[in-house]
């Protein structure tokens, strides 16, 4: 796999174990489905890094709903199993242990846009801070990480930034906007996270930087 020494490099910059962060390449979920360990979130991880991408979305963090389970940024469950991310083929089982399959509102809207302006094939999704953080009383939560634990993903964005030295990264909200800017790595903007009612804003702001 062309890419698994890249994902494999970018995870070991990160922590496992630590309570209420989650480390989906590293760490197991009691909800992780048979045959969708680390290894396998891992190695869905390297196919999506498998190109040479024109932009880097940047988000803030996993969700539970999303990245938890599928091992990529603004990816759900359900999105994988309709076969609809590129260089990853259709699941032919599940990832979690829910009845049905996560469906991630923030995931649909963005891949949908990517589709859309015809950007898919050519587009990298990572977070600011690549561990899921959620309350330690629900596993199925999302909370606002703090400044301290958005800083744990700084080692790893500057390693995927350097990675893809020609893709013009794209901050989404303003977590990552101000991470970035406080590594002082150049943006070619900043586009309001499509989560809380900012699809359509997401969308029109990500169109005007094509």
């Amino acid at each position: 796999m062309p890419k698994l020494s890249l994902a494999r490099s970018l995870v070991e910059t990160l922590p496992a174990g630590r309570q209420g962060l989650f480390n989906p390449w590293r760490d197991s979920c009691p909800h992780d489905a048979a045959g969708n360990g680390p290894v396998e979130k891992l190695a869905r991880l390297a196919l999506h890094l498998d190109c040479d991408p024109e932009f880097i979305l940047a988000g803030e963090a996993p969700g539970y709903q999303g990245c938890r389970y599928s091992g990529i940024a603004f990816t759900s469950e359900r999105l994988l199993g309709e076969g609809a991310i590129p260089r990853i083929p259709a699941l032919t089982g599940r990832l979690s242990t829910r009845r049905l399959p996560f469906s991630e509102p923030s995931a649909t809207i963005v891949w949908k846009t990517l589709y859309r302006l015809g950007i898919a094939e050519r587009t990298v999704l990572w977070n600011a801070m690549q561990l899921h953080p959620y309350r330690p009383d629900e596993v199925w939560s999302n909370r606002t990480p703090s400044p301290s634990e958005i800083s744990l993903g700084e080692p790893a964005l500057r390693l995927l930034i350097a990675a893809f030295p020609s893709a013009k990264i794209i901050a989404v909200g303003k977590k990552s906007e101000g991470l970035l800017r406080e590594m002082e790595i150049p943006i070619a903007g900043c586009v309001r996270h499509p989560a809380n009612g900012g699809a359509t804003e997401f969308a029109s702001g990500l169109k005007d930087m094509m």
